[in-house]
């Protein structure tokens, strides 16, 4: 017997959507990524829907001034100026106005009135995010933050949830588009710092006034992030080690050239012990990465983290990290989540700090240096320079000396010394004790060295 005609041609029919009524949806700014994720949740509603088994209802867009000119896909009938009464009337709030305040205010009163929450707010949770997980835990709601960390990079949900039966050890990464810009075209272009800057200015990779990633809050903000969901540890941004890039100069980028180093600002977090006591020691700074370490070949604007686990081993994350649509995919993957959680029954993660971690002082990280010197050209000097290192438990790992062509009388010569890993305590007080030397002319550059 012959069988009907299949009516589809054989493809797949889509599922219908559940009947389930609609999540209204309300966002908490209208910048780049603001924009962006109202043009997301517009242009792919459809799709969404089927997503999360109910509609997603735009209710507001909360804006500073209603009146001030938006992209065409915000319909200015979503748009008010009072935010407080959006967000207690929405199932989910998109929070991406950025600062402590009033985001903070808000996104509580939005979890006290049973709605779940999804943040890009990296500042607000490394400096108060217990206070928002604990609301959502006691009101049975989520709180969630993947675009807070890496733009459209999956990081917290790996960290977090994927990572969840392992032991991680180490947490290193570039979380910053716009410092790892700045420091390729100093590379590429032999550009100084300022002519950097202004070039990732004109591009929109930094804001007018750079200082949160030039000076390393931005990382440190994200750093503090990542270590807690790593380490199941609370970690807030004034427990991160902090430097930025200002003190960097073309001539520090071209040694690291030619030594087999590329310069990065990298985000590092990792377990370590001091007197004995295992903690969780977490720091911001620049750093000379091996050429042939991963980092080293991360381009322009992209960010990149490299995870290390017990088990699973090295796991390397990359992508875009910041603008507005690799951040608002971030955003759309957090409340199709939330939104299926409301549909379907159930709640996502809740903070973990069972571990409760002691954070380790800087001084107390192990790390390797480079220390680039002018020194007397005369015989003798390397092994004075070397007897200071010994006396404060630091050995040698390479040395380079290299005469001063470019000026034919001079009377001193270069001289790089890259060490093996010891504490940073003892690093620092021996590069204050080669300052010392009557032989040291001047320390031109002291930087760190990681991934090696």
């Amino acid at each position: 017997m012959a069988l009907p005609p299949d009516p589809t041609g054989g493809r797949p029919v889509p599922s219908p959507v559940p009947a389930h009524p609609s999540l209204r949806v309300a966002v908490l700014g209208c910048g780049v990524v603001g924009t962006e994720v109202v043009r997301l949740l517009t242009t792919q509603a459809a799709d969404l829907a089927s997503r999360v088994g109910a509609p997603l209802e735009l209710v507001g867009v909360a804006v500073r001034d209603v009146e001030t000119e938006r992209d065409a896909v915000v319909d200015r009938a979503l748009l008010t100026a009072d935010a407080e009464a959006l967000v207690e009337r929405a199932d989910v709030v998109v929070e991406v106005m950025g600062g402590i305040e009033p985001a903070r205010s808000l996104l509580l009163r939005a979890i006290a009135g049973g709605a779940s929450v999804v943040t890009a707010n990296k500042a607000l949770l490394a400096q108060d995010g217990p206070t928002l997980y604990a609301a959502a835990d006691e009101a049975g709601v989520d709180v969630y933050f993947e675009a807070a960390v890496a733009g459209a990079i999956p990081i917290v949900r790996p960290v977090r949830e994927s990572l969840a039966g392992d032991r991680v050890t180490r947490v290193l990464g570039i979380v910053n588009g716009t410092t790892n810009y700045v420091l390729d075209k100093m590379a590429s272009e032999g550009l100084d710092l300022d002519q950097a800057v202004k070039e990732a200015q004109a591009l929109g990779y930094a804001e007018a006034d750079p200082t949160a990633d030039v000076e390393g809050y931005d990382a440190a903000a994200k750093a503090a992030i990542l270590a807690s969901l790593a380490f199941h540890t609370r970690v807030s941004i004034e427990d991160v080690s902090r430097e930025g890039i200002t003190s960097l100069t073309a001539d520090d980028v071209l040694w690291a050239q030619r030594t087999g180093y590329v310069l990065k600002l990298l985000a590092i977090a990792e377990r370590g012990t001091a007197d004995g006591v295992e903690g969780v020691q977490v720091r911001v700074h620049p750093a000379l990465v091996p050429v042939s370490h991963p980092l080293a070949n991360v381009r322009g604007a992209y960010n990149a983290v490299f995870v290390e686990a017990e088990a699973a081993g090295e796991l390397m994350f990359y992508g875009r990290g910041a603008g507005g649509e690799p951040t608002a995919s971030a955003v759309l993957g957090d409340v199709v989540s939330v939104a299926r959680h409301r549909v379907l029954g159930g709640k996502g993660p809740i903070e973990s700090r069972y571990a409760e971690l002691p954070v380790l002082p800087a001084a107390a990280a192990r790390t390797r240096y480079q220390v680039r010197l002018e020194v007397a050209d005369r015989p003798g000097v390397l092994a004075q320079v070397s007897t200071v290192l010994a006396s404060h438990d630091v050995s040698i790992e390479a040395v380079r000396q290299t005469p001063v062509t470019e000026t034919p009388d001079a009377d001193y010569a270069r001289l790089v010394i890259t060490t093996h890993a010891a504490p940073e305590h003892a690093l620092r007080s021996t590069v204050e004790a080669i300052t010392g030397l009557d032989v040291v002319r001047r320390v031109v550059s002291v930087l760190r060295v990681e991934g090696a």
